[in-house]
């Protein structure tokens, strides 16, 4: 057990990460030549398209060190702050964490609050300054935000770059020298943490765990303790490139078990499993519940694949524990289900791998948050979405929820910081300086304010050098109202949004501007308006497809072409009865990017 050592490498998106990890792979020899190629441990299409990590990869490296042979556990991490929990589920089946740096940007918002995850969970920290190869990589000023940061000295830092291979025996040197061996007791009762898990459609269910006591061999039973259910270790193993089936796993080895498991809800991450007869006194603290921060409705477009979604949604889950989901119904729509996401960008990745890896083609409606209306019966109704808010004439307040959010940036960008908060209708509550460049802002903000598009213009405005972390802080009254979208007088209800009523205005005219840039002509007038109520705020009409009847009619009577324009007029009068506006999926989306 001396020598393994089971380490995380976090860092801030674009850093540089799985680069690094390529070169780690390729240096220790873990991969051949012909099956390295770029992010090798960004399996999925998305991850290498959008060139991010998604999900947190583990793989065991082999490497000899003064004449010993050491085993490094070595997982990747996503750098987006949606992900953010996968980190700190990697964090937690860590002693050690490489934290990367790029030397040409310095430390930036995610390195810190990824690094406070670290810090809680007692990691030993190894600093390295990645891309030094750069003509503009600054080491100097860097290295010292580092040591502000972490109060290390200059010499334990260390020069790296990913794509030359500069640095990485020193990193693997210090990862064995620093970085503390598990403890734990091979021969004590099995305690083993479920960091993450996937579905095989040939093998069930697969949970990758990290042994904190004890030791499994194949064929023991086994149980997990949250869901008490009894299972066969058919197989365990470690996770090298391809899984590779071991006779046993001791304490301190991160590996898999399969054992035939074919329903979603028997594994939950953050579980323990342990022996049947022999079983551990208590389950080991888990991962903190995941808090999903936007709501939006899931919904199929062929009402027939509703079981099938929700096959693919058990199935997602597994594969990603931040995703919450509960079914839910719409007139428009037809049955779905009401997801919470971490953000817009795990909300456009779900979405992603719904339609890639389960082939479901879904409608995403408008994010939103949940209020508190209370009646005046005096009781209180939850409210998810815009069609479940009750009569106006019934209500008499409503609350949303309040969030206590801790944004740290660079002093420079403090001004226009403040003014996107207090445009998003937030309170400062306090703002201290960190250090001479640095300062944290404390802001009280509306939960639905930041939904839609605040982290996107934080990050922007910010150059992408700002942190945001946030809580809930509870319930406060607000004049909101609900803003729907008529298609020629019917009501869209996948488009209704409830808003404040300060910006009912200028949102439904934006609404109604780009819905008549995406919905296509038909044969007749369509009319788009917003309402709140039965007062219409804002109208634009999709002009019709017409054919030229007159086109036939060189010189005589005017009243020729007046009675074939009569003929068609009346043509278009009965076909607007009949006709139904398709709304495209793209009108959807692009209401979620208005500006």
């Amino acid at each position: 057990m001396k020598n393994i050592r089971n380490f995380c490498i976090i860092a801030h998106i674009d850093h540089g990460k799985s680069t690094l990890a390529d070169r780690l792979l390729e240096t220790t020899q873990t991969i051949g030549e012909r099956d390295m190629q770029e992010q090798v441990l960004d399996d999925m299409e998305l991850e290498k398209e959008r060139g991010i990590t998604i999900k947190s990869h583990a793989i065991q490296i082999d490497y000899q060190y003064k004449g010993e042979n050491y085993k490094l556990n070595l997982i990747d991490t996503p750098g987006h702050v949606d992900f953010s929990y996968e980190v700190s589920r990697s964090i937690a089946a860590c002693e050690g964490a490489l934290l990367i740096v790029d030397s040409t940007q310095g430390i930036q918002a995610q390195t810190i609050s990824n690094l406070y995850l670290a810090i809680e969970h007692d990691l030993e920290i190894i600093p390295v300054l990645n891309k030094m190869d750069l003509p503009n990589a600054m080491p100097e000023v860097v290295a010292d935000q580092i040591i502000d940061l972490i109060g290390c000295d200059s010499e334990d830092i260390i020069e790296a770059s990913g794509k030359t291979g500069l640095g990485v025996e020193t990193i693997l040197e210090h990862i064995v020298e620093k970085i503390p061996a598990p403890k734990g007791d091979p021969d004590a009762p099995l305690q083993a943490l479920i960091f993450d898990s996937i579905f095989n459609s040939f093998r069930g269910i697969i949970a990758y765990f990290k042994i904190i006591n004890g030791t499994i061999k194949k064929g023991d039973l086994v149980k997990f303790v949250s869901t008490e259910k009894t299972y066969d270790a058919d197989e365990v193993g470690v996770l090298k490139l391809k899984m590779e089936p071991r006779a046993e796993l001791a304490a301190g080895d991160v590996g898999y078990i399969i054992s035939g498991i074919k329903t979603a809800k028997e594994v939950k991450v953050g579980d323990t499993i342990t022996h049947v007869n022999n079983a551990c006194d208590a389950a080991i603290e888990g991962f903190e519940e995941v808090k999903p921060m936007v709501f939006a409705g899931v919904y199929p477009i062929d009402s027939d694949d509703y079981e099938d979604l929700r096959t693919a949604m058990d199935k997602l889950q597994l594969n990603d524990a931040s995703l919450t989901f509960e079914p839910e119904s719409s007139a428009a729509l037809g049955f779905g289900f009401r997801c919470g996401f971490l953000g817009l960008l795990h909300m456009e990745i779900i979405q992603e791998r719904l339609e890639r890896e389960f082939d479901m083609n879904v409608i995403t409606t408008v994010p939103n948050v949940s209020y508190q209306a209370h009646l005046t019966d005096g009781s209180i109704v939850e409210v998810y979405n815009p069609s479940g808010m009750p009569a106006q004439t019934v209500i008499d307040s409503i609350e949303e929820p309040y969030i206590r959010a801790n944004i740290i940036t660079a002093s420079e960008f403090i001004g226009p910081i403040m003014n996107l908060c207090l445009d998003k209708r937030g309170t400062l509550v306090s703002q201290n300086y960190l250090t001479s460049e640095r300062a944290e802002l404390v802001f009280n903000l509306p939960l639905g304010e930041i939904v839609f598009d605040f982290y996107d213009k934080l990050k922007s405005i910010s150059k992408g050098y700002a942190s945001f972390d946030y809580h809930m802080s509870g319930y406060d009254t607000a004049k909101l109202v609900r803003l729907d979208i008529l298609l020629n007088g019917e009501m869209v209800d996948a488009l209704s949004t409830l808003i404040h009523f300060d910006n009912a205005y200028p949102f439904g005219r934006r609404m109604c501007e780009k819905l008549k840039e995406l919905i296509p002509r038909q044969q007749f007038d369509i009319a788009i308006q917003a309402a709140i109520g039965a007062k219409i705020i804002a109208r634009e009409t999709v002009k019709a497809v017409r054919k030229d009847v007159t086109a036939k009619c060189y010189g005589g009577d005017i009243t020729r072409k007046r009675k074939l324009l009569e003929k068609q007029k009346k043509g278009k009068k009965r076909m607007k009865q009949i006709g139904n506006v398709e709304v495209p999926q793209k009108a959807f989306l692009a209401v979620l990017k208005l500006d």
